[in-house]
C-alpha cells in the first residue's frame, strides 16, 4: 500500500480567512463565536454562532460566478486556492486525469434554499433564477473545484451529517493508498448560518444561547459555525520526488455505524471507530498523544465520547490530551472535521495543542485531560481526529508526524 501525506491546507472559518490566521487564533485560545448578523434575527431564539466576519464575496467573485456559487461553494473555492497553492501542484496531463475531489457537506446550498423559499413563499414570486438547482446541489462545491483546477479523476460529495468531512477525507486517503489516484483535493465546507438553517437546529433543543463549553459541567449545548477546510492529499513518493513540503502523514482511518438511534450517540460505535483507526494505522493505543475530539458541548456527546476514549485507551487515557476546537470556531456540521484537522496538523508540526476554551468546571463523567482554556506545548507524534454524526455514523482519522 502507498503512503499518503498532506502537502497543502486551506481554510476560511470564524477564526480566520487562512490557515495562518486560524492556527494563530487556536494558539491564543481566541473565540470566534459571537452575535449573529442576519435577516430576521429577532425571530430566532439562538442568536450566536461562529460566523465569518469581514467576508465580502462580491470582491472575490464576478457576477456570473455569484449566480452559481452558494456561500458554501464560495468558502470551498477560497480554501482550495490556499491549499493547492501551498501544495505547488499543477494538474495537467496524467496527474489531472487521475486526480480528483472528494468533499463533505451536510446541508450544501442551505442559503440558496433559504433565499428562494423567501422569493416564492414570502415575496409571492412565481419564478426563481434558472441556476438555483446547480447552485444548491450538494456536489456543487466539488464540481466547481474540479473545473477550476482541471481535476478529471474521481470527484464526488459525501453527506453524512457531522462526519461528512472525515468520511470524505477517508475516501480520498483510500484512493491514494490503493493507487487509484496520485493526489486528491479533499475536506469539506458548510454554511447553515441563515435564518432557515438556524431555525431548523433550534428545533432540536441542543443549542446554547451563550457559548460552547465542551466537557465542562456548566455546558449548555452546541453552537453552529460556518466555513471550509480543504487539503491536498498526495502519494508520498510523488510528493518526495517533486520536493514538496509535507505537513504530516495520514496513516489510517475507520468508519462505523451505531445502528441504534438517529440522534443519540453510542459509546460502542465511537469506540469501534477509534479502535479501527488504530488497527488500520498499525499503531498501539499508547502511541497516540492527542485526540481532536468531536466535543460538541452537549451532555450526550461529551460523556459518550469520553467513555469511549476510556474504553479504547485504558490506562493510557489518563495520559492523553483531548480537546475540542468547536469551543472556538463552532460546529461546522459537515465541514467541521476538515477545520479540526488543522489543529491536528498544528499538534504534529508545531508541537502546540489547541485548547478547549470556555471550560469552567470539571465534569466527573469527562475526567480526561481536555487541555482547558490555554494551548499547550507538547511533543506528539501520532494524533486522532474524531467525528461522530447524527444517524450514528462515525469516522476517525489517524495522522503521524513526518
Amino acid at each position: 500500500m502507498r503512503r499518503v501525506v498532506i502537502t497543502g491546507a486551506g481554510t476560511i472559518n470564524a477564526l480566520g480567512h487562512s490557515v495562518p490566521e486560524t492556527l494563530g487564533a487556536m494558539r491564543e485560545g481566541r473565540c470566534g463565536i459571537g452575535p449573529l448578523e442576519m435577516r430576521d434575527l429577532e425571530r430566532l431564539a439562538i442568536q450566536i454562532g461562529g460566523q465569518i466576519k469581514g467576508f465580502e464575496a462580491e470582491g472575490l467573485f464576478n457576477r456570473q460566478q455569484m449566480a452559481l456559487y452558494d456561500r458554501f461553494t464560495q468558502f470551498t473555492l477560497i480554501a482550495a486556492k490556499e491549499a493547492i497553492g501551498q501544495s505547488g501542484l499543477e494538474f495537467i496531463g496524467e496527474l489531472a486525469a487521475k486526480s480528483g475531489v472528494v468533499l463533505g457537506t451536510a446541508g450544501g446550498g442551505v442559503s440558496t434554499w433559504d433565499d428562494n423559499y423567501r422569493t416564492v413563499y414570502e415575496d409571492g414570486k412565481n419564478r426563481v433564477h434558472p441556476f438555483v438547482v446547480p447552485k444548491l446541489m450538494n456536489n456543487a462545491a466539488a464540481s466547481h473545484v474540479s473545473m477550476e483546477y482541471n481535476l478529471k479523476g474521481p470527484s464526488f460529495t459525501v453527506s453524512t451529517a457531522c462526519a461528512s468531512s472525515n468520511h470524505a477525507m477517508a475516501q480520498a486517503f483510500q484512493m491514494i493508498r490503493s493507487g487509484m489516484a496520485p493526489a486528491m483535493v479533499t475536506g469539506g465546507s458548510e454554511s447553515m448560518l441563515c435564518f432557515g438553517g438556524v431555525k431548523a437546529w433550534e428545533g432540536l433543543r441542543v443549542m446554547s444561547k451563550d457559548a460552547c463549553r465542551p466537557f465542562s459541567l456548566t455546558r449548555s449545548g452546541m453552537v453552529q459555525g460556518e466555513g471550509a477546510g480543504i487539503f491536498v492529499f498526495e502519494d508520498y513518493e510523488h510528493a518526495k520526488k517533486r520536493g514538496a513540503e509535507i505537513l504530516c502523514e495520514v496513516i489510517g482511518y475507520a468508519m462505523s455505524s451505531d445502528a441504534s438511534d438517529i440522534v443519540m450517540p453510542s459509546k460502542q460505535g465511537a469506540a469501534r471507530a477509534m479502535s479501527g483507526a488504530l488497527a488500520d494505522a498499525r499503531i498501539n493505543a499508547d502511541e497516540v498523544g492527542y485526540i481532536n475530539a468531536h466535543g460538541t458541548g452537549t451532555a450526550a456527546n461529551d460523556k459518550t465520547e469520553c467513555a469511549a476514549v476510556a474504553d479504547v485507551f485504558g490506562p493510557h487515557a489518563d495520559r492523553l490530551m483531548i480537546s475540542s476546537t468547536k469551543s472556538m470556531h463552532g460546529h461546522l456540521i459537515g465541514g467541521t472535521g476538515a477545520v479540526e484537522l488543522l489543529a491536528c496538523i498544528m499538534a504534529l508540526r508545531d508541537g502546540v495543542i489547541a485548547p478547549t476554551i470556555g471550560y469552567e468546571e470539571p465534569d466527573p463523567e469527562c475526567a480526561l485531560d481536555v487541555v482547558p482554556n490555554e494551548a499547550r506545548d507538547a511533543d506528539v507524534s501520532v494524533v486522532l481526529s474524531n467525528a461522530f454524526a447524527f444517524g450514528g455514523l462515525n469516522a476517525v482519522l489517524a495522522l503521524r508526524k513526518v
